[in-house]
């Protein structure tokens, strides 16, 4: 059996075995197949993508029965993850029949179904591919562009494509395909070519063979390919080879193997996009020699194509041969090699963007490839030609523009020809796969020669090509890669699976649980049939089985390694593999490291091939090995190692490394049995294969050995030299001596073995890696393991400093004296010393202690891609300390040496692009520098966590800086790294929580007690409470507004019942007086949509709640129900049909502008009753409003406008054009001019257009035109302001609401052009609108409306004279928004109010108001917020003779009329007070709200004034409520309270004027006062004065139909001047709303210079063109600065999301909420008690401070007392107050740091320093400390607080001084000049020597001046020879006493 063992040490055992079987195998059974039947029962015949030509249930009911025995395949890939994660699971798409499933699942995950399939025919082939969505075709787009990942399912006549988004895509074929390939740009098609395709003679041109789509709506194109140079220069032609078949596609590379069929060899071809000069080529080809017949053969042949595509089977027919060979014999042609492009049909001009996704019938696909007469094959003479094909032909259009082709392929290399080439030698399996060390190699299978021919290939040095070495054949009889580990499975002809690594053999692969071939075939052992008990069988068997289950039974269990239990499972598991016949067949599916083996008898199994390596520590160094090693030799390492890792019962994670010293130092020539430490590795009872497998086998008794094995190994010298053992006095025992003898001879290396040469290089880069585990504190075992390998290669190779440098680091892991091994003097000459190689150790804290000291330094080697954290900490230290900013962007070779060996350049430089560092940001400072360049090279906050507190140290100073003062457009990352949450959550997303939180609130503020819940939804529960009670703390202000806008509850009805009122009259009275209380209710929804603006995010699922309007009412006592519809009295027609359009808007204004909405949705909400028609209308309009109506469907739209209904036409137009504002859309246009005859042409038919719909339409072309100064849109409105009524009266009835329409339309049109109209001066646009305005003739009427406006009107006497009182107010309007803001003098006197008694007799009193505000608002500028101002708006003559309206008797004056002054005078101050409203809306300027407040208030004592009937109770109503108004405007959003109480005030009054209209301008007011719960403001900018004016027109309606001067709808226009505007801080922690104050620096305009103020958010900001920036204010929260400068985008962006900013509290504060004064915070307790005690604080009340659960678990455990506390007393005062202070200076990170140091300095003064590395990080941050660097960022910052205590320091400082100077003169110093003059000394004295020889750098006795200690005679003397050395004076101090030959130390 002994061959046999061997063979079995180079097997690797393969783990997990699993019975394999599709998971879609078993879903097939069970879905729903037999639909299919029903489904094609009900498809016209005509629409079956039929395969075999007869459609209908025939056909499919044959297709039913072959599904019994159908063919199945699948294909496995890796798990893709949506995310971009790493997943490890199996995907498989499996394909049976007409079903496609693709299913998802590992071990760990349970397989699933993803989706499943079902198509109408079989299914040819289904594969996975990603398109790329972008119209952008360079080849350069490729990376950035996103892809849609698809799954294609080929049938025989089209191919369906699914994206995993949900979309699906039907392409028809136009050609029977044989081959889908997915490649890296989209799908690929070979098109199968039949056998009597002959190959074309000389005149002919082939068809392409291969074609190439490159999205499911693109054209399929076919493919280019330029040809090698094998005849001369390359050509570039399409694909027609029929004999060339594709074998192989892969994406990354992108690249394509052919094989040709008459040559018989292999060709690769690099597949990339087609060059536009490559595509001139082919086409400018196919342009040449075009005859005329071409159109009339076309056609012949399409037909011929479109028969192949059906399938249908070609009858040969003579006479249509002879027919057709006429048609075309004429067209001769020279015999050309070229061909010629398909020319195309007009189908083609479909591009993807509006190409119909089912729309192409498989005909049309046929036709993009009518060929012209040279192009046709010579199968075409043996075609039938069915009746239907001809007919098609009629309709072929002429040829139109070649079809452009997509890809191209580039030849790249062909297999040599042999003459002994096979006739089928074609690969049946072709794969990439690399080897160990990267190289690639491509390998394909010939199955009939049983070869695998490997060709090994890279990319140029340009990295534009491949390039192709030679080929390797391997033996098999199929093969797989194995991704994962860079290796291959290659099955051989004898059965044996061997895996390779490229072409390297690496070994035979044993799989426990199949018999392996060779045993299988020569034996034939009978089956056992018992349970086998090892103690009761008879020697030889058990011997033989013995070896057996260990070979070839080894349990399937891979955990069981222990014999004994073997027994017992092995034939428990009935396992199907166990027969002895079966076989490996083939090798199939591999993914990452898995792959299914199929058996002879049917079944499959999948396998685990075992990775490298398992444990870090292992992986780093094969990795650094291997990097250094040429590539051969790494090769051969690695194959041997894998043999000895993964063989039969491996090791486990913990002995992996023994092993792999063992293995190693064996391949450098060590013989590890003879070492001594190596001897005691201890394998965990594994077996290696080093160790002879005798030992397998444990014996019943025990041996000796056992025992001393126990005394040699490190546990027992632990146990030896620990301090227990010590201190009872335990003598050690003596280890049997014999042992130790074969050690006392020298042991030496054997030089032949495989590595000897590399040793020095080989240690060298392990040196690096243990420097760089030195920078990772999770890897302390790693490393001490590490130190044991360094430190017998370092004595081996007599390197003295080395063996120095890791005595210091570990004083008690490395003896000073040890085994050595010699290396002959001959053999060191064959060592390779490689250049990177140096004498001195290189260290890293070393490296950062000179820089931090200012000395010069080498540049650090470092091995690029395995030492990445040296790497960054090198160059940040070089950024920080140094300042140099060259060393991370560019440069980096100053600081860094790369270690190489020569071949690998280009990878050395691609590792070095990869951190390319770019300037995303505006950097200022070098902290700002380092930390944006660390989280760009990916360096995250658990790094910083893991570097040593030390080296950290100077990162943690940077991003303290950086946290103190960040910038707010910084990346996540970024913010992350610097500990701001409340940043990176900004970054990332920005919406608040809408979930529970707010529902509660809701649910336990609104409900009063004591009503009932379930009554009717008032519309406005979907309010964000949480903020509202936060802004609105102090009252219940809200609920008021609730309730004052509710409509759905009834009202009360207080009528008092008289004595002499009959019963019957007293119900009249309470109807007419609930009459007039609806008249309020039904105004009330336009202030309800205010309020609740932008507020709900509907679901898609359910229809929008509209709550009803409630016209009824209670009546008290009895609460009786008092309605309108009793008949008792006579109510208005159509009354509430207003009112519901307001509604329906308000509920659809809820909706906020970022919800998730399609016009199915929208659709879906209209209702099923007619009477709720008109809600629907404002539904829709409200939609435009909020931007949503441009994702209903055009057909949807045409749909309502059909219906012919009045609202839901108003509702639409406005709400489109609002949705499309200022953006000319040509649809939006075509739509509107249909309802305004002025934009029809003068022919065209009078449509009946109802009149309110004009006017909608009229201000809708102002919407859709806004800003543009469109010239003929212009004119027309122009025209239509004074439109006469018409010879028929069509247009006589509300003529004026036209009129306004047209003036607001064209001002919109030209908005604040001014005199820069260009292009419209000679329509005089501002003379013709004077003329409207202040009256005169008619002028005569030019352009296509001449003839309509030309017979006056048979009934209204106009006479040629302008009517004003219909023109004026649409003309003042129109110059008002022409001129808005230009301060134009000239037109504002135009307006200027008439200053004599005889004009003012001529204006209307409302006219003036107009004129006063468009006077106003063209002076902008002149507008001031005082009392004065407004009143220098009237004109003297009125301010001398108007009387006070309070005064009693009147003064009397013969010619002045008293009434027309004081209504003049009312209406020019509401004029001037509503202009102060627009200058100053959503400002909350003081001065102007309190101006206008007094205002208010005198109309409100005008109106109850004695003499108010002079001038009119209606005009001081109205004059009232536009104040109102205004204020409200100035107020917006802000909810004051003294509006509030106005609003209230009027709300109540019902009787007398108070009519309909004036309810919905006091009710709009208190809209606006709560807009949108408070998150929103008015902007000023000119198109939302624009919006306000249309909104808030001074005339009111008079009744709730009453359209009469203003349509209604117009009034909700105020939507597009509301801006969200309001700041919530949210706590980043607990994610609530929260206070935080706020200072808002204004830039400096002319009326104030630049200020700030402070404001407390939740607030409303100012305009942000306003400001300069805005910043969240310490002390309580991190500080946080928007600087507005640069741009406002991002803080749009915030405040769009509910502006919500994240905003983060500082340790030790409490939030304003909790502690409103700020005398709870931690720092107001210690001021208030500054004495010494202070400091430690009592660690209950830390909870107060911070919400950190770190840090409250440390006061809980660390700084509690308990009773007995003795000396522990002083430990708990520390902690806490290192507590302390780490939350006061908010360096809570920095406590670990804190701890370790302490730490550290008490195990020193103990003496248990094992290891020195805590007191180089204590050095390095006491050098930090005192470093220039930041020294001068101290200078540069004063106020800037320490980073760390600037008391605990010298503390530390003084007490490691002290510990030193105190072993020192306790008889160190003996020690120490022992080690400098290089004799042994004492091991109980060598850790802290090593502390000693650390903390004070002494150098290494080396480097010691060569006089000798001795010669020295003085200080002076010694201070001179050590300045080379740069050793500190404080440690000269302590040694000179040692040098000079004192022999008291001098202790300073």
């Amino acid at each position: 059996m002994s061959n046999f063992y061997e063979e079995r040490a180079t097997m690797i055992a393969a783990g997990d075995l699993q019975e394999f079987v599709p998971f879609g195998r078993d879903h097939c059974k069970h879905h729903p197949n037999a639909l299919n039947l029903q489904l094609r029962q009900l498809q016209p015949a005509s629409e079956l993508w039929s395969s075999d030509g007869a459609a209908g249930l025939v056909g499919s009911l044959q297709e039913v029965t072959i599904h019994e025995k159908q063919k199945e395949s699948w294909q496995l890939r890796k798990g893709v993850s949506e995310i971009g994660e790493e997943v490890d699971y199996d995907e498989e798409l499996y394909v049976a029949g007409n079903m496609v499933i693709w299913s998802k699942g590992s071990k760990s995950q349970a397989l699933a179904v993803y989706k499943a399939f079902t198509v109408d025919s079989p299914v040819q082939q289904a594969l996975w591919c990603d398109f790329i969505i972008s119209q952008d075709k360079s080849e350069k787009s490729y990376s950035s562009h996103e892809v849609e990942k698809c799954i294609c399912i080929l049938q025989s006549s089209c191919i369906n494509m699914h994206s995993i988004e949900g979309k699906d895509y039907i392409a028809s074929l136009p050609f029977q395909v044989a081959n889908v390939w997915p490649t890296k740009y989209g799908l690929l098609f070979e098109r199968s070519t039949s056998s009597h395709e002959v190959p074309p003679g000389p005149p002919r041109e082939p068809l392409p063979t291969v074609f190439s789509m490159l999205h499911p709506l693109d054209e399929i194109t076919p493919l280019v390919c330029k040809s090698g140079s094998l005849f001369g220069s390359s050509r570039v032609q399409y694909v027609v080879d029929q004999a060339m078949k594709i074998v192989f596609l892969n994406i990354d590379p992108s690249i394509v193997m052919t094989y040709d069929t008459v040559q018989n060899v292999h060709s690769v071809w690099t597949l990339r996009r087609v060059r536009a000069e490559e595509e001139n080529v082919v086409l400018k080809f196919s342009e040449q020699g075009g005859t005329p017949q071409n159109v009339a053969t076309s056609s012949s042949l399409t037909a011929h194509l479109r028969s192949l595509s059906k399938g249908d089977s070609p009858v040969a027919s003579p006479f249509q041969n002879y027919s057709s060979i006429h048609s075309q014999s004429r067209s001769a042609s020279s015999p050309s090699l070229h061909s010629r492009s398909p020319s195309i049909s007009n189908m083609a001009a479909l591009s993807r963007a509006h190409s119909p996704a089912l729309g192409v019938h498989s005909f049309s696909g046929v036709q993009r490839f009518s060929l012209s007469g040279h192009n046709q094959s010579p199968k075409r003479h043996s075609i039938s030609h069915s009746p239907n094909s001809n007919s098609n032909g009629s309709f072929l259009a002429p040829e139109t523009e070649p079809i452009v082709p997509e890809l191209c392929i580039d030849h790249l290399w062909t297999e040599t020809i042999t003459n002994l080439r096979e006739k089928n030698s074609q690969a049946s399996k072709v794969f990439i796969t690399s080897d160990l060390c990267g190289q690639k190699f491509l390998c394909f299978l010939v199955e009939s020669q049983l070869q695998l021919r490997c060709v090994k290939f890279q990319e140029s040095n340009d990295k534009t090509q491949l390039i192709f070495g030679s080929v390797t054949n391997v033996h098999a009889k199929d093969a797989a890669p194995v991704e994962k580990i860079d290796t291959m499975l290659v099955l051989e002809g004898s059965g044996n699976l061997v895996l390779y690594t490229g072409v390297v053999r690496v070994g035979k692969v044993f799989i426990p649980g199949l018999p392996a071939p060779s045993l299988t075939m020569s034996s034939t052992m009978p089956r056992p049939s018992t349970p086998l008990d090892s103690v009761s069988t008879p020697k030889p068997l058990s011997k033989l089985l013995g070896s057996l289950d260990e070979v070839v039974l080894l349990s399937p269990v891979p955990e069981l390694r222990d014999s004994s239990k073997l027994h017992d499972s092995l034939y428990n598991e009935d396992c199907t593999f166990q027969q002895f016949g079966t076989y490996i067949h083939s090798i199939r599916d591999p993914v990452h490291n898995r792959v299914t083996l199929e058996l002879s008898n049917g079944s499959m199994v999948r396998i685990t091939i075992p990775e490298i390596a398992i444990s870090e520590l292992v992986q780093t160094c094969l990795q650094a090995i291997k990097f250094i090693l040429p590539k051969e030799i790494a090769v051969q390492m690695l194959v041997k190692w894998y043999n000895v890792h993964s063989a039969p019962g491996g090791p486990s994670y913990h002995s992996e490394w023994s092993l792999f010293v063992i293995c190693l130092m064996n391949m450098m020539g060590y013989n590890t049995d003879r070492l001594a430490w190596t001897r005691n590795f201890d394998f965990e009872g594994s077996l290696s294969p080093v160790i002879a497998p005798k030992k397998a086998r444990p014996s019943e008794t025990g041996s000796d050995d056992d025992w001393e094995y126990l005394l040699n190994s490190d546990y027992h010298q632990n146990v030896e030299s620990h301090l227990l053992n010590r201190s009872l006095c335990l003598s050690s025992l003596e280890v049997s001596r014999v042992k130790d003898e074969d050690f006392s001879q020298n042991l030496s290396l054997d030089s032949s073995t495989l590595l000897f040469t590399h040793i020095p290089a080989i240690f060298f880069v392990l040196h690096l890696v243990y420097e760089e585990l030195k920078l990772n504190t999770l890897m302390g075992e790693g490393i001490r393991s590490l130190v044991d390998l360094l430190v017998q290669l370092a004595r081996d190779l007599h390197l003295g400093p080395y063996v120095d440098h890791y005595y210091r680091d570990y004083p008690t892991l490395v003896r000073t004296t040890g085994q050595v091994c010699t290396i002959d003097q001959g053999q060191t000459g064959f060592m390779h010393h490689p250049s990177f190689f140096t004498s001195e150790p290189p260290s890293i804290y070393q490296w950062v202690s000179s820089c931090l000291k200012g000395e010069g330094v080498p540049p650090y080697p470092y091995l690029p891609g395995i030492c990445e954290r040296s790497r960054l900490v090198v160059l940040s230290i070089a950024l920080y300390i140094l300042g140099d900013e060259s060393s991370v962007s560019d440069d980096s070779s100053k600081y860094l040496s790369k270690i190489t060996i020569a071949p690998q350049k280009a990878q050395a430089e691609q590792e070095e692009n990869r951190f390319s560092f770019r300037h995303s940001t505006s950097v200022s400072s070098l902290a700002e520098r380092l930390v944006v360049w660390m989280t760009s090279v990916g360096f995250t906050l658990r790094d910083l966590e893991t570097l040593p507190f030390g080296i950290a140290l100077p990162i943690r100073d940077a991003v303290y800086h950086c946290r103190e003062q960040p910038a707010s457009d910084w990346p996540e990352a970024v913010c992350l790294l610097i500990g701001r949450q409340d940043l990176s959550k900004q970054a990332c997303e920005g919406n608040l929580p809408r979930g529970k939180s707010s529902v509660t609130q809701v649910l336990s503020s609104d409900v009063p007690s004591g009503t009932e819940t379930e009554e009717e939804d008032d519309g406005m529960n979907d309010m964000n409470h949480e903020v509202m009670s936060l802004i609105w703390s102090e009252d219940l202000r809200v609920q008021d507004v609730r309730r004052l806008l509710q409509s759905a509850h009834p009202v009360r009805v207080n009528v008092v019942q008289y004595p002499e009122l009959s019963d019957h009259e007293f119900i009249e009275e309470k109807e007419n007086r609930l009459l007039q209380l609806c008249q309020r209710t039904m105004a009330l929804p336009v202030g309800r949509g205010m309020f609740t603006l932008f507020s709900y995010h509907p679901v898609p699922t359910e229809p929008l709640p509209i709550p009803k309007l409630n016209l009824t009412g209670r009546a008290p006592p009895r609460n009786t129900t008092v309605d309108l519809n009793s008949g008792n009295i006579d109510v208005p027609p159509n009354m509430t049909s207003w009112a519901s359009f307001h509604n329906g808007v308000a509920a659809g204004l809820k909706i906020a502008p970022a919800s998730q909405i399609d016009s199915a949705w929208i659709v879906y909400n209209k209702p099923k009753h007619a009477e709720l028609a008109n809600e629907y209308a404002g539904f829709l309009m409200a939609l435009g409003l909020n931007g949503h109506l441009t994702k209903l469907a055009t057909l949807n739209i045409h749909d309502y406008l059909t219906k012919g209904h009045e609202m839901t036409s108003i509702g639409l137009l406005l709400g489109v054009s609002a949705a499309k504002l200022g953006t000319m859309d040509m649809s939006v246009t075509r739509l509107l001019s249909i309802h305004i005859p002025a934009l029809l042409p003068p022919t065209s038919t009078e449509l009946d257009v109802p009149h309110n719909v004009q006017v909608a339409a009229v201000v809708g072309i102002g919407l859709v035109y806004q800003g543009t100064a469109h010239r003929h849109t212009a004119e027309v409105l122009l025209a239509e302001i004074g439109r006469p009524p018409g010879p028929e009266m069509e247009y006589c009835t509300d003529r004026e609401s036209y009129s306004l329409a047209a003036g607001l339309a064209l001002g919109m049109v030209c908005l604040g052009h001014g005199s820069n109209l260009i292009g419209m001066s000679d329509l005089n646009v501002p003379e013709q609108l004077y003329q409207y305005m202040v009256g005169g003739h008619r002028r005569f009427q030019a352009g296509t409306h001449r003839e309509r406006h030309k017979s006056p009107s048979y009934q209204i006497k106009e006479g040629d004279t302008i009517n004003v009182d219909v023109t004026c107010p649409g003309a003042t309007l129109a110059l008002a928004m022409i001129y808005l803001k230009t301060n134009n003098r000239s037109i504002a006197d135009w307006l200027r109010a008439p200053d004599t008694m005889y004009l003012l007799d001529f204006v209307k009193p409302e006219f003036l108001l107009l004129r006063t505000l468009a006077r106003c608002l063209i002076l902008w500028d002149d507008i001031l917020p005082n009392s004065k101002w407004v009143d220098s708006n009237v004109p003297q003559i009125i301010r001398e003779n108007s009387i006070s309206l309070s005064e009693i008797e009147l003064p009397c004056s013969e010619d002045l009329n008293l009434e027309t002054l004081s209504q003049a005078h009312v209406c020019i101050i509401a004029g001037a007070c509503l202009s102060l409203g627009f200058r100053f809306a959503g400002s909350e300027n003081l001065s102007a709200f309190n101006c206008l407040h007094k205002f208010a208030k005198d109309f409100m004592t005008y109106l109850s004034a004695p003499n108010a009937s002079i001038t009119g109770p209606y005009n001081l109503e109205t004059c009232l409520s536009v104040v109102l108004l205004s204020l409200a405007m100035v107020m917006a959003g802000s909810g004051n309270l003294k509006v509030l109480q106005l609003c209230r005030f009027l709300h109540m009054k019902t009787g007398g004027e108070m009519n309909y209209g004036f309810h919905l301008a006091h009710h709009m007011a208190l809209g606006l006062l709560f807009l949108g719960g408070g998150r929103y403001s008015l902007s000023t900018s000119n198109s939302s004065i624009a919006a306000l004016l249309c909104a808030l027109y001074p005339h009111f309606p008079a009744h709730s139909t009453d359209n009469r001067y203003h349509l209604q709808a117009l009034r909700h226009l105020y939507v597009l001047a509301a801006e969200p505007r309001l700041l919530v801080p949210v706590d980043v922690d607990t994610n609530t709303p929260c206070y935080a104050l706020l200072e808002v620096t204004y830039k400096g305009t002319q009326w104030y210079e630049q200020t700030k103020e402070e404001l407390m958010a939740p607030t409303l900001l100012p305009e942000l063109h306003l400001l300069k920036q805005i910043k969240v204010k310490g002390p309580r929260y991190w500080e946080l600065l928007i600087d507005l400068s640069k741009g406002t985008q991002h803080l749009k962006s915030i405040l769009s999301k509910d502006g919500v900013l994240y905003v983060k509290l500082r340790a030790g504060q409490l939030s304003y909420k909790e502690d409103p004064m700020g005398w709870q915070s931690l720092l107001a307790q210690t001021v208030a008690n500054r004495n010494s005690e202070a400091r430690a604080f009592k660690p209950e009340t830390i909870s107060a401070f911070t919400s950190d659960p770190a840090l409250l678990s440390f006061a809980e455990y660390f700084c509690k007392p308990t009773v007995n506390m003795g000396q522990k007393q002083e430990i708990l005062d520390l902690f806490s107050s290192v507590l302390y202070e780490c939350v006061t200076q908010e360096t809570p990170e920095m406590l670990p740091a804190y701890i370790a140091m302490d730490q550290a300095i008490r195990r020193l003064g103990r003496r248990e320093m094992s290891e020195t590395s805590e007191l180089c990080q204590i050095k390095l941050v006491l050098e930090f400390f005192s470093s220039r660097s930041h020294q001068e960022r101290l200078q540069n910052h004063p106020k800037r607080g320490l980073f760390m205590n600037s008391e605990f320091l010298p503390v530390v400082k003084c007490t490691i001084d002290n510990t030193l100077d105190q072993w020192l003169q306790a008889g160190g110093d003996m020690c120490v000049h022992a080690y400098l003059s290089g004799q042994p000394c004492e091991e109980s004295q060598l850790s802290m020597l090593a502390c000693f020889l650390v903390y004070h750098s002494v150098p290494t006795p080396r480097h010691l001046p060569p006089l000798g200690l001795e010669g020295s005679t003085s200080f002076a003397e010694l201070l001179f020879k050590f300045k080379q050395l740069k050793m500190p004076v404080r440690a000269l101090l302590r040694l000179a006493p040692l040098l000079l030959g004192n022999p008291q130390p001098m202790v300073m």
